[in-house]
């Protein structure tokens, strides 16, 4: 796959994106939200992709927002048309993507770059990343789910601060409130995240898919989280994994997925 944007490569049944703006700071524009949707779209369908992996080019930043020269001049309509295209075409697909999505936050995300990161299904960041919603400093708000997913990651008090204040938390205050799950240095950033994904290829695919989709019921509106749960573990019951994670469980091997 061949992008102006980004870069995209696959080894071991890991994908890699990366985000390849660095004069911008790696900031989202039309192109790259595009190009982004496309790139997870292909890799959603490749059997031999397991685990994906979103970082920023450099090491200075992950995605240092949304490139505003796009939208200053925007009418209130071409505003809303902006987040909802954005939400359903990249944030909300990423989010209940089949494939885990690891975000390797490896410098400054703040705005449309924390957002693309929370919908990640988890984060890990280098001790030099800052994070921050400073929307409410242009006269907007969040408008690709950060006033969504802030609050489920780290608390409606917290995500309140965050967000009326417009400021930037280190990666040490972000794992102390739960917006990232570890801090590694700079140069370990990739090493840990590809340790993680090791684990993850190591279970059934089958399983975690469905174990994606149990735990984002939880978050919807008038889905009852607790029934889905119900149903996906009924489902892993018809398939190969399950026959195999038992099998060898009972044999005292370690299992074989597919």
């Amino acid at each position: 796959m061949n992008f102006n944007t980004i870069l995209v490569s696959i080894k071991d049944r890991r994908a890699y994106i990366t985000i390849n703006r660095p004069k911008k700071l790696n900031a989202l524009n039309k192109e790259t939200i595009s190009e982004l949707s496309f790139a997870f779209e292909k890799l959603e369908e490749d059997q031999n992709v397991r685990v994906i992996i979103l970082t920023g080019s450099g090491q200075k930043s992950f995605v240092a927002g949304a490139d505003i020269s796009e939208f200053v001049h925007f009418s209130e309509e071409e505003g809303g048309r902006l987040a909802k295209i954005g939400q359903e075409k990249l944030f909300d697909y990423i989010e209940n993507l089949s494939t885990p999505v690891i975000a390797a936050v490896n410098g400054f995300a703040l705005g449309g770059g924390l957002e693309l990161a929370m919908c990640c299904h988890f984060r890990i960041a280098s001790d030099t990343a800052k994070m921050g919603l400073p929307e409410v400093s242009l006269g907007v708000i969040p408008g690709y789910g950060g006033t969504q997913r802030l609050p489920q990651l780290v608390g409606k008090g917290k995500a309140m601060e965050m967000i009326m204040t417009a400021s930037m938390i280190s990666a040490h205050e972000a794992k102390a409130c739960g917006l990232v799950n570890e801090v590694t240095t700079q140069e370990e950033l990739l090493p840990t995240v590809e340790k993680i994904a090791s684990k993850i290829l190591r279970n059934s695919p089958t399983a975690i898919s469905a174990a994606i989709r149990a735990v984002n019921a939880g978050f919807e509106d008038g889905v009852n989280g607790y029934n889905t749960e119900i149903d996906e573990f009924g489902s892993c019951f018809g398939t190969k994994d399950f026959t195999e994670g038992t099998s060898a469980f009972l044999e005292k091997r370690k299992p074989t997925f597919s």
